[in-house]
């Protein structure tokens, strides 16, 4: 750190410890995530803040030290820390105030309200889209080829852009063996505004490695005619990226 460069303010964690609970769910980094981000953005732990040492972290949210690591770093890439090696060091807190004008304030309030409407309408029509399909694909060779080769897409996307270009195709293909159009309309729509989102925070390997899973055991149900399995998979998936949006994004 430069000599002139102010230090870390040290601060009590009291509120911080009010505010980290232990992680629940399935997947502990995107919960770990959305916990750490709101506490942030919330000022639990305010710009220049250090964050506690990792073991008193990992403990007091009940998750692994790896999964810890993989949250920091997301928030890293994030812009919301930065890691400061050296005497006085740790995870510090970067986040600036937003010193935009009131009348953009109010357009991304607006936006975010949008977008966190989006996330409730899609825990809804995205797995009874699924439970659907799932009893319509089943025994239908074409409909299973079609849904092995969009999901093969994602696996195989090289980039950011072609990922989320094909995860979109595979939640799309999933709606249309639905056989119902006012569902596909819904998905398109929630989709839409779900790359929104996605595009305004990093690309996050480890919720990347998450989200294939997820869509294996969503594609494995469907081509089963395991409906109710279906409609579970959807929304442990569509909760675990809610999660994550809702952490970064506000």
């Amino acid at each position: 750190m430069p000599p002139s460069a102010p230090a870390p303010l040290a601060v009590g964690h009291t509120l911080g410890e009010a505010v980290l609970r232990p992680v629940r769910g399935q997947h502990a980094f995107e919960s770990c995530v959305e916990q750490l981000a709101t506490a942030i953005r919330l000022g639990a732990y305010p710009r220049g803040s250090v964050l506690p040492p990792e073991r008193e972290l990992a403990e007091r949210m009940g998750v692994s030290r790896a999964t810890l690591r993989e949250a920091m770093a997301a928030l890293r890439e994030a812009g919301l820390v930065e890691t400061r090696r050296g005497r006085g060091g740790g995870t510090v807190v970067i986040k600036r105030p937003d010193l935009r004008t009131r009348t953009t304030a109010r357009q991304q309030a607006s936006r975010r309200a949008g977008w966190l409407d989006a996330l409730d309408f899609r825990r809804v029509v995205e797995p009874g889209a699924c439970a659907l399909a799932a009893t319509r694909a089943a025994g239908d060779p074409g409909a299973a080829a079609g849904l092995e080769d969009a999901l093969a897409a994602v696996h195989a996307a090289g980039d950011p852009g072609s990922h989320r270009q094909a995860d979109s195709r595979l939640h799309l293909h999933l709606a249309a063996l639905s056989g119902s159009d006012r569902l596909m309309e819904a998905v398109t729509s929630v989709q839409a505004s779900l790359d929104e989102m996605l595009r305004a925070i990093p690309s996050l390997e480890t919720n990347i490695a998450h989200s294939h899973r997820q869509h294996d055991m969503i594609v494995r149900a469907v081509l089963a005619g395991d409906g109710p399995r279906a409609r579970r998979a959807m929304e442990h998936h569509c909760d675990d990226t809610a999660a994550l949006l809702r952490g970064l994004l506000g």
